[in-house]
C-alpha cells in the first residue's frame, strides 16, 4: 500500500561490529493470551515503532538505499528490524484499522462530509479531488475502502467472512528468508490486496465505546504518517521527489503535485481528511462539561470552567448511506484521566505543527502550507493566523480546530491534572477534584506530549524532526509547557527513582512511592527524561535517564533469554504499552543517551543498544504481531504454499493467521513471554 521501494538501513561497522550484528537471542516463547486489538495502546506502540524505523536510521546517519524486504536480516538483523519490520508493521496496522476494519462510523457520515451534502456521491467527489491534488489516479485506489471518522476502543481483529484469495495477478521474487534460505518465489496477488470488501473485522453485539485514548492514538498514527507522506512534492511526469520545497505554490504550475509521491500523497490526503473529520467530531459531539456532551469549546477556552473529553462514552451505531453512523451517545465514565490528556495532546501537537499557518512561523514546511492553502484543505481565517488567542474566531478548518482543541487539552492538563503543591501530574480528575495517585508511566509520557506541543506552539519542527532545534516564538503558553516539563522531570528524578536505581510504578501523594517496578515504567521514564533533556538542555535529566538504563541492565535483563524481563527467570506479560515504551526508550538511548566522547559505560555503547533492540524485537515484537501484510515485509502468497509464512519469520499472512477466516495485521493486546521448552 505504501510505495514499493528497496528501502534500506545499513548500519555502518563503526557502530555495530560484525560480531554483534547477528541475532543472538536465546529461544523465547511468546504466547498470545489476548488477541483483541486495543486501539489506543496499539497505535501508541506503533507510533513508537514508526519513529524507531526510518527516522531512527537516518538520525544515526545510516544509508537507506540497501534494504530490500525480500532480503531478510540484510545487511544485519538490526538494520532489517528497524528499517523494514517496525516501520512497516506500524503502517500496515494503521491501514487495517482506518480502511478495512469497519470498527467505527464511516467517514461519509461525519460532519465534514455532511457539510457537502452527506452522501456517498459527495464523498466520492471529494476523494477524486484529493487524488487530483497529488496526481494519483482514483482508479488505482483499493476498492471498498471503509474510512473511519474514529475507531472504537477495541475490537477483534479476526475477519468476519471468507477472505477473497482468488488470483488477480502474479510475479516472480528472488528472496532470502529469515532462516537463511534463498528462494525464487512464484507469488500470487490475491483479490483482497486490491479489494478490501472481505477484510472487515468480526463484529458482535457488545458495546461500542469511544475513548479519548483510542481516538487520540489513531489520530497520532494518522498525523505522523500524513507529515511523512505530504512533507514534499513530486514531478507529475516522472514521479521524482522534490524534498525541499521553496515555493508553497509549486503544485499550481501544472508540473508538480503534492506528496512525496502520488501513492504516498494519496494516503496522506485520506489520512488528513480522516483527521479533519475527527477534529470536528471531537469538538462538536464529545466535549463534556459534566452535564452533557456537545459542550461549547471556544478559541478562548478557560479551564476555570472546564470542558473535557470524558474517559468513556457508549456509542449506539446507526445506519446511514448503507454504512455505520454515530447514533446515540451516553457518558459511561465522565471523569478525566492523565492518559486521556497526554494521548490527545501529543497528536494535537503534531497536527498543530503540520497545519500551522501563523504568519509568525517562519520555519513552516512550504509543502505543508500548500496542503492547507484552500485547496485541497481549507485555510485558516486571517484572524487565526496571528499569535494573540484573544483575537481568534470560531472556524471549522483543520488548523483552527486543532488550535482550539489543543488549547483546551493543554489547559486541562495544567489545571485539572497538575498538583502544584506536590509538583506532579496526577492520574484522575472527577467531580471538580484532583486525585492523589501518580502513575509514573503516564507522568513520563505527559512530558513527551508537552514537548511536542511546546515545539509546535513555538514554531519548532515536530514529527520526525522533533529532536532538532531552531529559533522559537517563545509564546507564554510554550513557556508554561516547559515549566511543566521541568517540574515533572524533577519529580521523577527526586521522588520516583529508588535506591536500586529503578523507577516506581506509582506514587501516592501523602504515602510515597510504591514498591512495584515494571519494565514499561523504566523505559517510559527514560523516554520522558530524554525529552526533558532535549527540551531544556538540563544534563541532570540525561544523566538520570542513563542511570535508569544501567539499573535496567542490572536488575531487568534475563541472561538466559537474552532479553529484558521485569523478573529475570520468571514468565512475564507484555502489553502494547510496554512494547511501545521499550521501543521508544531504546530509540532515545540510541539517539540521545548513548555514550558520547569521554563516556565509557559498557551498557550504553551503540553496539550493546542495537543488540538489545534487535533481540527484543525479534522475540517480543514479532511475537505480538498477529499477521503481516503482503510485500512490504517480505511476506507473499505463493502458489502451493500451505505455511502462510514464506519468509520464515513466524508471522503468517492475514488470510492464514488464525481465527475462522484469518486475522488483520495488528498486534495482540497481551502476550505471555517464557523460555521455550
Amino acid at each position: 500500500m505504501r510505495r514499493t521501494l528497496a528501502w534500506s538501513l545499513l548500519c555502518c561497522s563503526v557502530l555495530v561490529p560484525p560480531a554483534l550484528a547477528q541475532d543472538k537471542s536465546a529461544p523465547v516463547k511468546v504466547t498470545v493470551t489476548d488477541k483483541t486489538f486495543d486501539v489506543g495502546a496499539g497505535m501508541f506502540a506503533y507510533t513508537e515503532y514508526e519513529l524507531s524505523g526510518e527516522p531512527l536510521a537516518e538520525s544515526l546517519g545510516l544509508d537507506l538505499d540497501v534494504l530490500q524486504p525480500d532480503q531478510a536480516d540484510k545487511p544485519t538483523p538490526f538494520d532489517f528490524a528497524a528499517g523494514i519490520d517496525t516501520y512497516e508493521y506500524s503502517e500496515e496496522a494503521m491501514y487495517a484499522v482506518n480502511y478495512a476494519s469497519r470498527l467505527g462510523p464511516h467517514l461519509v457520515n461525519g460532519p465534514v462530509n455532511a457539510a457537502r451534502g452527506g452522501t456517498m456521491a459527495d464523498l466520492g467527489k471529494r476523494v477524486i479531488a484529493l487524488a487530483g491534488a497529488v496526481g494519483f489516479s482514483p482508479d488505482e485506489l483499493q476498492q471498498n475502502l471503509y474510512p473511519l471518522t474514529f475507531p472504537f476502543a477495541a475490537g477483534s481483529p479476526e475477519y468476519g467472512q471468507t477472505v477473497d484469495v482468488s488470483k488477480v495477478g502474479s510475479d516472480t521474487v528472488d528472496a532470502l528468508t529469515h532462516d537463511g534460505k534463498e528462494k525464487t518465489l512464484q507469488t500470487v496477488v490475491p483479490a483482497y490486496y486490491r479489494d478490501f470488501k472481505t477484510l472487515a473485522w468480526k463484529t458482535d453485539d457488545g458495546p461500542k465505546v469511544f475513548t479519548p485514548v483510542a481516538a487520540g492514538g489513531e489520530m497520532l498514527k494518522d498525523v505522523m504518517w500524513s507529515q511523512d507522506f505530504l512533507g514534499g512534492m513530486h514531478v507529475k511526469s516522472s514521479g521524482e521527489e522534490v524534498g525541499d520545497v521553496e515555493d508553497m505554490k509549486l503544485d499550481q504550475d501544472g508540473k508538480h503535485a503534492l506528496g512525496v509521491s502520488a501513492a504516498d500523497g494519496m494516503n496522506g490526503m485520506l489520512l488528513t481528511e480522516i483527521t479533519w473529520d475527527k477534529l470536528r467530531m471531537l469538538r462538536d459531539r464529545f466535549a463534556y462539561d459534566g452535564k452533557s456532551l456537545g459542550a461549547t469549546v471556544s478559541p478562548t477556552y478557560d479551564a476555570s470552567q472546564p470542558v473535557w473529553f470524558p474517559n468513556k462514552v457508549d456509542v449506539t451505531l446507526a445506519q446511514k448511506n448503507g454504512v455505520n453512523a454515530v447514533g446515540d451517545l451516553k457518558v459511561a465514565d465522565g471523569g478525566s484521566s492523565l492518559r486521556d490528556a497526554w494521548m490527545m495532546l501529543w497528536p494535537l501537537g503534531e497536527m498543530y505543527g503540520y497545519s500551522d499557518q501563523r504568519t509568525a512561523n517562519g520555519n513552516q514546511n512550504k509543502a505543508f502550507l500548500a496542503v492547507f492553502d484552500g485547496e485541497p484543505f481549507p485555510a485558516a481565517p486571517e484572524a487565526n493566523r496571528g499569535t494573540d488567542r484573544a483575537k481568534y474566531v470560531v472556524a471549522d478548518d483543520p488548523f483552527s480546530l486543532t488550535e482550539t482543541l489543543s488549547n483546551m487539552v493543554f489547559q486541562n492538563l495544567d489545571k485539572l491534572h497538575f498538583d502544584k503543591d506536590a509538583g506532579t501530574f496526577v492520574d484522575a480528575w472527577s467531580g471538580g477534584r484532583k486525585g492523589k495517585t501518580v502513575t509514573s508511566f503516564d507522568a513520563a509520557y505527559a512530558i513527551v506530549a508537552l514537548d511536542i506541543y511546546e515545539r509546535a506552539l513555538d514554531a519548532l519542527p515536530v514529527g520526525y524532526a522533533s529532536a532538532t532545534s531552531g529559533k522559537p516564538l517563545d509564546t507564554d503558553q510554550g513557556k508554561r509547557a516547559k515549566a511543566l516539563i521541568k517540574a515533572e522531570a524533577d519529580f521523577i528524578v527526586s521522588k520516583l527513582v529508588g535506591k536500586d536505581g529503578l523507577v516506581a510504578d506509582s506514587y501516592d501523594i501523602g504515602a510515597g512511592a510504591s514498591d512495584q517496578h515494571s519494565l514499561g515504567t523504566q523505559f517510559a521514564a527514560i523516554r520522558g527524561l530524554s525529552a526533558a533533556f532535549v527540551s531544556t538542555g538540563d544534563e541532570t535529566y540525561r544523566t538520570a535517564a542513563r542511570s535508569i538504563y544501567d539499573a535496567v541492565e542490572t536488575h531487568m535483563f534475563d541472561e538466559a533469554l537474552g532479553i529484558f524481563s521485569p523478573n529475570p527467570g520468571k514468565d512475564f506479560s507484555v502489553t502494547p504499552w510496554t512494547a511501545g515504551a521499550v521501543d521508544g526508550g531504546l530509540r532515545e538511548l540510541l539517539q540521545t543517551l548513548h555514550n558520547k566522547e569521554g563516556e565509557s559505560d559498557p551498557h550504553l555503547t551503540l553496539a550493546n543498544l542495537t543488540q538489545r533492540y534487535t533481540t527484543w524485537f525479534h522475540a517480543v515484537g514479532r511475537g505480538m504481531q498477529l499477521s503481516e501484510w503482503l510485500g512490504d515485509t517480505g511476506e507473499h502468497m505463493v502458489e502451493g504454499d500451505e505455511s502462510g509464512d514464506v519468509n520464515d519469520n513466524g508471522i503468517k499472512r492475514p488470510d492464514m493467521a488464525g481465527g475462522r477466516f484469518g486475522t488483520a495485521p495488528v498486534m495482540a493486546a497481551k502476550v505471555e513471554v517464557s523460555a521455550a521448552k
